[in-house]
């Protein structure tokens, strides 16, 4: 009767140990998939981050024509550019002769772990709109344009968005006239074009883009900012349930 008891109890045991170690196989089974799994999360949210991009201008031809005794074509278009919080900032209107017109922007790229983290101030490039001009147009002199916003007539040779170590459009705070603003600005405008003081800020690189394309009436055309790269134009035509429509 002992050595029944005996045995029986040692199964018991065994069954017990058995049952405690196939348990902690399993936790340690789902605690490396649980490790596995917040890492591919990770990966991919850096991966996400590194590839994203945001739209920060539009561009719409809003009159094309054709000269048949100068062989020249002008070219119209509308630039509506948003700021940091994606609104729609006052559009700008600028005449080309030619359509095939560039944006030249200033593109500060800031180190990739900063991109990767998500920062609040450095996760994506930022980027200055300085000039629009047009291949060809470059001896236009002569000819003038719109600003949309005050009215006033300047060169087409040209059509500066932004100036140096003026607070740009783009990320001006609505509403506010500090000097404090207008501080911090020319601050990272040196920052910018100091080699020396941009490394010690965490940018990797700035550099003078200046994307452009063929602009045609019917399309619509978007420039984004990569957050790990620079500026780029995509288009697409415009939907035909808007083609000759006046909203």
């Amino acid at each position: 009767m002992l050595q029944k008891m005996r045995s029986k109890n040692c199964r018991s045991f065994i069954s017990v140990l058995l049952s405690m170690l196939l348990c902690i196989a399993f936790i340690w089974g789902v605690s490396i998939l649980l490790v596995k799994w917040n890492e591919a999360r990770i990966l991919r949210e850096i991966v996400r981050r590194l590839s994203a991009d945001t739209r920060v201008a539009e561009v719409l031809v809003t009159n094309a024509s054709y000269d048949e005794a100068t062989k020249q074509v002008t070219t119209t278009i509308k630039f509506l550019e948003y700021d940091a919080y994606g609104k729609p900032l006052p559009p700008k209107y600028f005449t080309f002769q030619g359509d095939v017109i560039q944006f030249q922007s200033l593109v500060i790229r800031f180190q990739d772990k900063f991109v990767e983290t998500g920062d609040q101030l450095k996760g994506k490039s930022a980027y200055i709109f300085l000039k629009a001009f047009a291949l060809g147009d470059a001896t236009k002199s002569s000819q003038k344009t719109e600003d949309g916003q005050t009215g006033q007539t300047v060169p087409a040779r040209v059509l500066p968005i932004t100036r140096a170590y003026e607070v740009p459009d783009g990320y001006k705070i609505p509403g506010v006239r500090n000097p404090m603003e207008r501080r911090l600005w020319e601050k990272f405008w040196k920052y910018a074009l100091d080699p020396v003081s941009r490394s010690r800020q965490g940018i990797k690189s700035v550099q003078i883009e200046a994307p452009g394309s063929v602009f045609v009436p019917g399309t619509i055309y978007t420039l984004k900012i990569e957050h790990d790269g620079g500026l780029r134009i995509d288009s697409e035509k415009i939907p035909e349930i808007l083609r000759g429509e006046k909203l």
